[in-house]
């Protein structure tokens, strides 16, 4: 077939236009808006602050291994975008359970991705982060089941390499442009020839001592790490505990103050601290009853994000907080904060062989 001048031309030209109509495609970004903020859209993941619920899955008031008053939709939905939980194997499931399933059993680790999946296809602009402790070992291969079963691998970021700097972790919208918006990370087996989307934490993300029951004691030292600390994302334990029969549990009586955005023991205080040491806010929070404060930990976040906190009406407390200013006027309060405390520590009592009567629990 024989083309003229002018067929030539028109074919190039098409061709140039559709080059550059592609180029168009691929730079435009979908997410104006990223986690909330336009400012963090262009901001690397290992240069942005998440707000992340310790045992995001042990959800309740009636049991004393409990550390969210909040389900994990309602979390999400008040801006929590890391979501940390156990896993336990349970007679072949894995269930997420508070030290053990006996104790407390927060449902199956299916049903949580699926419910995860069900807030990020609603919520397309944002970037959420799963970290799993392993308490059994599991080889990474017997999650993989799990998250295709939730529909979540789709969806799921894979960097190809097993560690990487904070530096060099995509941008928020890059992610969601992509639609890989979920990162998730075992804090040990991970293995990413196997199942590459399940990240190993230690690899990539330093921690603080976690299980303090001094809020003296909150600070920026290195508590577990397998990577260069000075390059790597970290995580601060920002939750307190006191001893019941010698074992730690949450202190929800001090969660006001533990996650203020300033004072003695808070928040706001261990952020500045890591500020000073490393030279930069961390990248994760781990906060027990988030919704104490009343947003108080989104505050934080978005000081150290460097971003203008709009404060949003978010889920208030079940519990009553001991350590929130009263009068005599506010007797009823403090015996309903007392009498869901006593619910909250019944079930350790009980294991630990201590029998009360019925009238004296009630």
């Amino acid at each position: 077939m024989l083309f003229s001048t002018k067929n030539i031309v028109q074919v190039a030209a098409a061709l140039i236009f559709h080059s550059l109509n592609a180029r168009a495609v691929s730079v435009s970004r979908r997410a104006t808006v990223c986690n909330g903020y336009s400012e963090l859209c262009d901001r690397s993941l290992g240069n942005v602050t998440f707000v992340g619920t310790h045992d995001s899955y042990a959800v309740g008031v009636d049991n004393l291994a409990t550390n969210q008053d909040y389900d994990i939709t309602q979390q999400l939905t008040d801006g929590v975008r890391m979501l940390q939980s156990q896993a336990h194997n349970n007679s072949g499931t894995i269930e997420l359970c508070h030290t053990s399933c006996g104790l407390e059993d927060g449902g199956s680790l299916q049903d949580y991705l699926t419910k995860v999946k069900t807030w990020m296809d609603s919520n397309p602009d944002e970037v959420v982060v799963l970290l799993i402790v392993n308490i059994d070992d599991l080889p990474a291969t017997e999650f993989a089941p799990v998250f295709e079963a939730a529909n979540v691998t789709s969806i799921s970021y894979q960097p190809g390499i097993s560690n990487m700097t904070a530096s060099s972790w995509p941008t928020l919208g890059s992610l969601i442009d992509n639609g890989t918006r979920l990162l998730t990370f075992l804090d040990n087996s991970a293995d990413i020839t196997t199942v590459p989307y399940l990240l190993d934490e230690f690899s990539n993300i330093w921690e603080t001592a976690y299980d303090l029951t001094d809020q003296n004691a909150f600070d920026c030292t290195v508590n577990r790490s397998n990577g260069d600390t000075s390059t790597q994302m970290f995580l601060i334990n920002h939750f307190l505990d006191q001893l019941i029969l010698g074992e730690p549990v949450p202190d929800s009586a001090q969660a006001n103050e533990t996650n203020a955005v300033s004072g003695t023991g808070s928040l706001g205080a261990q952020v500045a601290t890591c500020q000073s040491v490393m030279g930069r806010p961390p990248n994760f929070m781990l906060v027990d009853f988030y919704e104490y404060g009343n947003g108080s930990v989104f505050e934080v976040a978005a000081a150290a994000n460097g971003v203008t906190y709009t404060a949003k009406a978010i889920a208030t407390p079940k519990t009553s907080s001991s350590s929130s200013s009263s009068s005599s006027n506010d007797a009823q309060t403090i015996l309903d904060g007392s009498f869901l405390h006593v619910l909250r520590i019944a079930p350790l009592i009980i294991t630990g062989g201590i029998v009360f009567g019925a009238s004296t629990l009630l």
